[in-house]
């Protein structure tokens, strides 16, 4: 339904759904189009293959790791992964291989994307226009089915005149086009760009085939099917008003009457014809962040403020009273301007105070004014520290973690600057870490830590595991190395946990060593 192996901030010219070779095993009329893997690319190289893209897309400026906005995909992500593997959709092998890893995007488009080896994308202007969690779903449900039917890696054993690596060419050689068609050019491989052009499309029996399992997912998962087909009627109006380059997958995932029907004719019998629903506010208030942080222009941040300014919101349905103040106390956020984002949350909490699931949010938006304002007595901070919860933090199960309350936690400890504050999130993030060791933004979080607790050994491990987790193997050895220096520095001093610490920076670094190796060998 939107794209799929690597359409992510693409231009209009391009099919952004697959970086991969043309053609498709053909199937006849009568027949299911094929499941399962049917693949000659092993598993291992195309994770590598994907690693390698991704590696690009971590350094590019429009790469956006935003806690809360993160948070609000996984929720949708996660039960799709756990649902793919109830159904045995996702095999044990892909589960383990896969970096099932989902990145966002500082884009308007409409657009998602999959790429080789488990790595997903959102740009931000898709979250701006779904309009439930259900739509949401049918997105992220349609590109899992792509990756866990292997559609990209038989797409490329199909063309053997292509390698893997020339196919990632293309790919970054697409990504590039959104911002410069001169950059586009130079990393398109020997003039392959027109090649290109025939090569990124999935054959209908694939788009059918991820249509259905992505609806299987869903539905398997506690979303409503309705979405899927609410989130057609939106593409297909899309398309007949105009695709000005806003729905790019519109061009990689055309949207046949056949394919609607079929969506149609899966819904329950005696189902309500679908209708889009209005937003909840939860999603209301993360669609306008989406909006806002898309497009951080001063002149767009301040029409935020004319919209609630307007007497005719009042009247407005309260879910659409929350986005706009929600999106005008960020705006005012972005702007510097905290009197008039605390002014906004104020009317803000007033709208969501009857609304439970809209607590966290506004919580930790609350949150990022104070911060960012810096204006906090001790006793207001330690009031804050205690809303967020970081007092009873180490208390809390790993699984009943939210990641934007746990960096939070640790921007508070760090202006408390306190022993027992600092200590109590540390402990957190290193518990956070145990489950989730490709989480950069929290090692960069622990770094810092641990440098006002002045333990540099630790500090610097932590920045190197940062860079190890955005793929950038050449910075986290910098940072290794500045570890082995500092330890070299005072061989006899130190604790045993510096001594274990050592141990453990010794063997990161030859295993971040054979990732360089291998990284030489497939560039």
């Amino acid at each position: 339904m939107v794209l799929a192996m690597a359409c992510a901030w693409l231009p209009a010219g391009l099919n952004a759904q697959t970086m991969a070779p043309s053609g498709s095993t053909p199937a006849s009329a009568t027949s299911l189009p094929l499941l399962g893997d049917g693949s000659a690319m092993a598993s291992a190289e195309e994770r590598r293959l994907g690693d390698r893209i991704a590696r690009e897309l971590f350094r590019d400026p429009d790469y956006l790791d935003d806690p809360v906005l993160a948070d609000y995909v996984q929720g949708v992500w996660q039960p799709l992964l756990r649902a793919a593997r109830v159904r045995g959709d996702l095999t044990p092998e892909l589960d383990e291989r896969f970096a099932w890893h989902v990145m966002l995007g500082r884009d308007r488009t409409v657009n998602a994307f999959a790429l080789p080896g488990g790595y997903l994308g959102v740009n931000l202007g898709l979250l701006a226009v779904v309009s439930s969690r259900d739509e949401l779903a049918s997105v992220l449900g349609h590109e899992l089915s792509h990756v866990t039917q292997r559609h990209i890696s038989r797409l490329i054993a199909k063309d053997t005149a292509q390698t893997p690596w020339l196919i990632g060419a293309m790919i970054l050689g697409a990504l590039a086009a959104s911002k410069s068609p001169d950059a586009a050019s130079a990393l398109m491989v020997g003039g392959q760009a027109v090649a290109a052009q025939n090569q990124l499309n999935f054959s209908r029996d694939m788009e059918r085939e991820a249509d259905r399992i992505g609806l299987g997912v869903m539905t398997q998962a506690g979303f409503e099917a309705q979405g899927f087909v609410t989130m057609f009627d939106k593409l297909q109006q899309a398309a007949r008003l105009n695709d000005s380059g806003s729905y790019p997958y519109l061009r990689s995932h055309p949207l046949t009457t056949e394919r609607i029907a079929d969506m149609q004719s899966r819904l329950p019998l005696g189902a309500p014809q679908a209708v889009a629903t209005a937003p909840q506010m939860r999603h209301a208030m993360m669609a306008t962040r989406a909006k806002v942080l898309a497009n951080t222009g001063v002149d767009a941040l301040r029409t935020w403020q004319a919209q609630v300014d307007d007497p005719g919101l009042r009247s407005a349905p309260a879910a659409q009273q929350a986005g706009a103040l929600y999106g005008a106390a960020l705006a005012a956020l972005q702007l510097r301007d905290p009197t008039l984002a605390r002014r906004n949350l104020a009317r803000l909490q007033a709208i969501t105070s009857v609304d439970a699931g809209s607590a966290e949010p506004v919580r930790w938006l609350g949150a990022e004014i104070d911060l960012t304002a810096r204006d906090l007595t001790p006793a207001q901070l330690t009031d804050l520290a205690t809303r967020l919860g970081l007092r009873e933090a180490t208390t809390t199960p790993v699984a009943n973690m939210r990641r934007p309350e746990l960096l939070l936690q640790a921007q508070v400890a760090l202006q408390l600057n306190q022993n027992a504050a600092l200590s109590s999130v540390t402990q957190n993030l290193q518990t956070w870490l145990t489950t989730q060791p490709q989480d950069a933004l929290a090692w960069q979080a622990l770094a810092g830590l641990y440098r006002a607790q002045n333990q540099s050994l630790r500090a610097l491990r932590a920045e190197a595991e940062a860079q190890a987790a955005r793929l950038d193997y050449t910075g986290a050895m910098d940072r290794l190395r500045a570890a082995q220096d500092l330890m070299r520095a005072n061989p006899t001093g130190g604790s045993s946990a510096d001594h274990i610490d050592a141990s453990i920076i010794d063997t990161r670094q030859r295993q971040i060593e054979a990732l360089l190796k291998q990284q030489a060998v497939n560039p």
